[in-house]
């Protein structure tokens, strides 16, 4: 019978919460994709040796849910004696292996202490290029998965610590910034071996048999602190539905509903009835949904610990096959991140009024991610800018949105710095800054969007967006107004403008100018109870302008000019 004391099995588990923590550095100072080291696109962890998760590094939060279903697909293909020392596996699957799209690509490691399977590191980073048809490996007009780059269908891509140069010869071959692919593929190999390095030194510090018991204890500690919560939240069946407004290939809208029941110990997240898969590569699949799930969870309880695989085993999430929300092989998924921040939303969405103190009016529920590619006119060499923006945050109860944050399910991403941008990419960054649309008036008003201008200094680039909410703007809460919407805008050097929220491969000159502008969140309550002193607040800040001070808030105004 193990006899450590708690104190022990305490330090254990905050050292095994900060493998996560350590493993997320080294991946971010050895990658070499801006949309890793800077935007911080990925996740990592570590999982137990029946693939639960320990504990993840700080990143995407949508990925909460994918890191154990990598684990599970090495396991579901390989035999147990065929999984050795120094082996590592590849997936991007996504329609298993905790796949989301094709560029989010997970590497997978097993640890072993003399002989003995104890746990695994797994990682899903963001690769800026994976083959496809388009730069960037995404499509906006994407009609099957095939078009959309390489799929590793877990696959070994080290055997006992020996890199399977087929593999990489084969990568190489089908993308188009090679050097940065394989870079990245390296790096996401040497955190997992950090990972390993530091799980093997608890072993060697304190045994095998406490530190297995330690994760167990770590794992029930999870459970214990979530189903605790459950005694605060508020019982029983809640619904919401929301649209998302096409697919990229004109089709639309689609539906996403969702019927939440909260019970003593049980969250079940019940998205029968949503649209079937879309024809355009917004489709979101069975893994990205219990992730978009999981992350609201963990919100709506707040268990006060990092999360790990205890922590969502209260929650049930039911949706049949070939919706929207679970789209069956070949349909496209590049944009599945649109899907998945929707079906998070509905959540919300559903509870908001039932969680005032918890949850908030409608974010700006895009990821708003693009694709800029072109060639420096001088070296003629390819650049490829990928990222996701920011936008406003819905207000709460008691608040006013945040500005300028990124959507709910990206987490602990980041900016990529205009200085980085500039240097790296041949456009020039004109504006970035908070933008006076109309959107998210209330008693607590919605954050704000962003206005983000690149000149383009290359004879030719083109332009992908996958822009979300370009016709239904974030909802508001207790007639707080809804937000704005989100949208991009080219204008031409004749003065000739074009505006889009989804769009693939825009061609563009130089002297253009392109303008990203994202939504405003949701207000809460009417807009004819927010104080005066706050909007003239709003207006000193530019955040409004004194126009649309007036225009929302006339009665406020007009005690003002008394």
């Amino acid at each position: 019978m193990n006899k450590a004391n708690p104190f022990t099995y305490e330090i254990i588990k905050s050292a095994l919460v900060a493998i996560g923590e350590e493993m997320f550095i080294a991946l971010k100072r050895t990658s070499m994709s801006p949309i890793i080291y800077e935007a911080l696109d990925y996740g990592i962890g570590l999982t137990d040796a029946d693939g639960q998760l320990i504990s993840q590094g700080n990143g995407i939060p949508g990925f909460i849910g994918t890191l154990d279903g990598a684990v599970r697909s090495v396991m579901d293909k390989f035999p147990l004696d065929d999984i050795l020392p120094g082996d590592m596996f590849i997936t991007n699957d996504p329609y298993g292996g905790g796949g989301t799209h094709l560029s989010d690509v997970s590497m997978i490691m097993p640890v072993f202490h003399e002989g003995r399977l104890i746990g695994w590191t797994a990682n899903k980073a963001h690769w800026t290029e994976v083959g496809g048809k388009d730069p960037g490996s995404f499509s906006s007009d994407a009609q099957e998965i095939y078009q959309e780059g390489l799929q590793f269908p877990t696959v070994r891509i080290y055997d006992r610590g020996r890199i399977n140069q087929a593999v990489v010869d084969m990568i190489a071959a089908n993308v188009r910034l090679p050097d940065m692919t394989l870079g990245d593929l390296h790096a996401c190999a040497a955190a997992l071996r950090v990972g390993e390095r530091r799980l093997l030194s608890i072993v060697a510090k304190y045994g095998e048999a406490t530190t297995l018991d330690a994760i167990e204890r770590l794992l029930e500690h999870g459970e214990a602190m979530t189903r605790a919560a459950f005694e605060h939240l508020p019982k029983g069946t809640f619904y919401a539905e929301d649209v998302i407004d096409e697919d990229g290939l004109g089709n639309g809208p689609f539906t996403v509903k969702v019927k939440v029941e909260i019970a003593e110990g049980r969250f079940v997240a019940d998205f029968t009835g949503s649209s079937l898969q879309a024809p355009g590569p917004i489709n979101n699949t069975l893994c990205g949904l219990q992730s978009a799930v999981r992350e609201v969870f963990m919100g709506v309880v707040r268990p006060g610990i990092a999360a790990n695989a205890g922590c969502f085993r209260p929650i049930e999430v039911i949706c049949p096959p070939g919706t929207i929300c679970t789209a069956q092989r070949p349909a496209p998924v590049s944009a599945y991140f649109e899907s998945m921040v929707t079906a998070a939303d509905v959540v919300r969405r559903a509870l908001a009024q039932a969680l005032p103190d918890r949850l908030i009016a409608g974010q700006l529920g895009s990821v708003c991610s693009m694709v800029l590619n072109g060639r420096h006119s001088e070296t003629n060499d390819e650049y490829l800018l990928v990222q996701p923006l920011v936008g406003g945050w819905g207000a709460g109860h008691d608040k006013d949105g945040e500005s300028g944050q990124f959507c709910v399910g990206n987490g602990e991403t980041s900016n990529i710095p205009v200085e980085l941008t500039e240097r790296c990419y041949e456009v020039l960054v004109e504006r970035y800054g908070f933008h006076q649309q109309d959107g998210g008036a209330g008693r607590h008003q919605g954050g704000r969007g962003v206005v983000l201008d690149y000149r383009i200094l290359s004879p030719r680039a083109w332009v992908s967006t996958f822009f979300g909410r370009g016709i239904t703007a974030p909802w508001g809460v207790d007639q707080g107004h809804e937000g704005s919407c989100n949208f991009a805008e080219v204008t031409r050097g004749d003065g000739r403008t074009e505006r889009f929220s989804r769009a693939n491969r825009v061609v563009l000159e130089r002297g253009d100018l392109l303008r990203l502008v994202t939504a405003h969140g949701g207000g809460w309550g009417a807009a004819k109870s927010r104080c005066l002193e706050a909007i003239k607040q709003d207006i000193r800040n530019q955040y409004i302008s004194l126009e649309q001070a007036r225009r929302f808030y006339p009665e406020q105004m007009a005690l003002a000019a008394e």
